[in-house]
């Protein structure tokens, strides 16, 4: 059984050090950029945060919801912004702000100025929406197999389009980290230990309780939250294996715990696509029940958000995978309301963030990470990692298909353009799949 300890900042950067090279130069990946397709994302990592507007027009640092960008219980996260983040990289203080580019015009989906759209909320729809472009009319947060109150509607899908569908028909690699999944039983709770993999399941079930042994390994906590709901993934019956909650589902081995990535990324095993989603605790959330760094209510929910990415992200960072063309996007699911009476979140004055990581990121302007004021949703993610893994084809999936995609945030070339980079050279997958041993 893998053992987890508290991975605390020095464990992390312990773990580095087995790691690959990765330059502190913003330019490493740059220089000599033809616009070739060998100068395209090759991997992406996903880490999905929650429940959060990037700016609001109201109760910027005060109240229940507060917004990440310039708040004080976020310092990581605006640190990669500003310009100003780094860390200890195989020995080597790495600015890691020079790789970073973000939004500042990232909306919730189907946003207009005056907010009378569809709202596209809770969380699940937004979840679904990353994986189809659509909510399929799912309006909840439930798991796949629980029958909605009222009309017993499931929020799974059968043989609908869908991206990990087309990633699997195109022969291209996927796997979603969760965390606090596969746990070792203990009476009625579990200890923070990993099962065999052999005994790994379709994580279509949610729980959350307090661990029996150990703690979290990222914010020291014996408590565990692992929501469905915010793994999109598992909303399909052809990527969740269907409604079994044994080892012989087929597709449990695309489900992986948390602890697995830092394994994965060690020995060079992380798939094309990685969708990465912490705990409730550790996404932003929920508050753990004791506060967090003498932080309580809404400022512990972002801090503890903060230090998770703080801890990861140098990890990935450090990894061959991410050297070779990678690139992280920090994602969050939908806006919110900002605490005032009639506040709309799906309206144009609030912004949700998105920040990528890469050595491909669109170069610093001025000394700091460039700023997109491209107009950006959910299904501008989506349509990205279409164009990435050249599976654009039968067509750009739901509102994907009216999106701009990401490149905006990406140097010229990062991102490839289906009508140059070869979509139409055959039925269904187009470009050139990517052979490297993973």
């Amino acid at each position: 059984m893998l053992h987890v300890r508290r991975l605390g900042m020095l464990g992390v950067f312990a773990l580095l050090i087995t790691m690959g090279h990765l330059s502190a130069s913003a330019k490493d990946g740059k220089d000599g950029r033809d616009g070739r397709e060998d100068d395209a994302i090759r991997t992406v990592f996903v880490i999905a945060m929650e429940n959060h507007n990037w700016t609001q027009p109201a109760n910027q640092f005060t109240g229940g919801i507060q917004q990440i960008f310039q708040n004080p219980a976020a310092p990581f996260i605006n640190s990669l912004v500003n310009g100003t983040a780094t860390a200890v990289i195989h020995g080597r203080q790495v600015n890691i702000s020079q790789q970073v580019a973000f939004a500042t015009n990232y909306r919730s989906v189907l946003a207009t100025d005056g907010g009378k759209n569809p709202h596209i909320h809770p969380s699940e729809p937004n979840y679904i929406w990353a994986e189809a472009g659509t909510n399929f009319g799912v309006f909840n947060d439930n798991d796949p197999f629980s029958p909605a109150s009222g009309n017993g509607a499931l929020s799974n899908q059968d043989n609908q389009l869908h991206l990990t569908r087309l990633l699997d028909q195109c022969g291209v690699s996927w796997r979603s980290y969760q965390e606090d999944i596969d746990l070792v039983p203990n009476g009625t709770s579990f200890d923070n230990v990993v099962l065999p993999q052999n005994q790994w399941t379709s994580p279509i079930k949610s729980l959350s309780g307090n661990f029996v042994n150990g703690v979290n390994q990222f914010n020291g906590s014996t408590q565990f939250n692992y929501a469905v709901k915010h793994n999109p993934q598992a909303y399909f019956t052809d990527s969740n294996g269907g409604n079994d909650l044994t080892p012989a589902n087929p597709l449990s081995h695309q489900y992986a715990p948390l602890q697995q990535l830092f394994v994965d990324l060690a020995n060079n095993r992380v798939a094309q696509y990685n969708w990465i989603t912490p705990n409730q605790f550790n996404d932003q959330h929920t508050t753990l029940a004791a506060g967090f760094k003498g932080l309580t209510g809404d400022p512990a929910k972002i801090l503890q958000g903060d230090f998770f990415l703080q801890q990861v992200i140098p990890v990935i960072m450090a990894s061959k995978a991410y050297h070779d063309h990678g690139a992280i996007i920090i994602w969050w699911d939908e806006s919110e309301q900002d605490g005032v009476s009639g506040d709309n979140p799906d309206d144009l004055t609030h912004t949700i963030g998105e920040i990528v990581i890469s050595p491909d990121a669109h170069p610093n302007e001025g000394g700091v990470p460039f700023a997109s004021d491209a107009f950006l949703t959910h299904s501008s993610d989506l349509r990205t990692m279409q164009e990435i893994f050249h599976v654009t084809k039968p067509f750009f999936l739901g509102d994907a298909m009216h999106a701009n995609d990401l490149s905006s945030l990406f140097a010229e070339g990062a991102i490839p353009r289906p009508d140059r980079d070869g979509d139409r050279r055959n039925g269904t997958c187009g470009g050139d799949r990517d052979d490297r041993d993973r």
